[in-house]
């Protein structure tokens, strides 16, 4: 088990830079259980498995987030306001459930080499075998979220 881990993060390093996952940026609402959701699954699964994944999360309901989720809708054709949205690569997602995982994934490998995605599946399986082992070998991996923050300045004044 140990060697699984340690072959992961190892080959995962080594993939840094060569085969790139698709980055993902999810829109969501600090009230939504559906962006809690997928929030934990990113969080908690694919940072884990991709280990050159990185991931921005836009909370909406802050005022100077709502041009750039207004502008995302548009870009994915979505009528609705619905969170969360997620883009990964060039792919969308509205809503979230579990079943949305593996299409979540397929995204993420889209431009991915074989090797790469031999990387992913390896973790993967390493996460399924033993998570909170997984999580404490690589650690690190939470700094892949970052929370979008508009400064003021940034913010157009009417």
């Amino acid at each position: 088990m140990k060697k699984s881990i340690l072959f992961g993060a190892v080959l995962g390093a080594m993939f840094i830079g060569n085969a790139m996952a698709a980055d993902i940026t999810i829109y969501y609402s600090p009230t939504c259980p559906h962006c809690h959701h997928a929030r934990e699954f990113i969080s908690q699964n694919l940072v884990y498995e991709y280990p050159n994944l990185n991931v921005t999360t836009v909370n909406v309901m802050e005022s100077a987030n709502r041009d750039e989720f207004i502008a995302t809708l548009k870009k994915c054709e979505y009528k609705s306001g619905g969170v969360p949205v997620m883009v990964v690569g060039e792919k969308c997602f509205q809503g979230y459930g579990a079943s949305m995982g593996d299409d979540i994934r397929a995204a993420i490998e889209v431009d991915m080499n074989a090797d790469a995605k031999a990387v992913a599946a390896e973790n993967k399986k390493a996460m399924e075998s033993d998570a909170d082992a997984f999580r404490n070998a690589n650690a690190g991996r939470a700094s892949a979220i970052v929370e979008r923050v508009v400064e003021k300045s940034d913010v157009k004044k009417n």
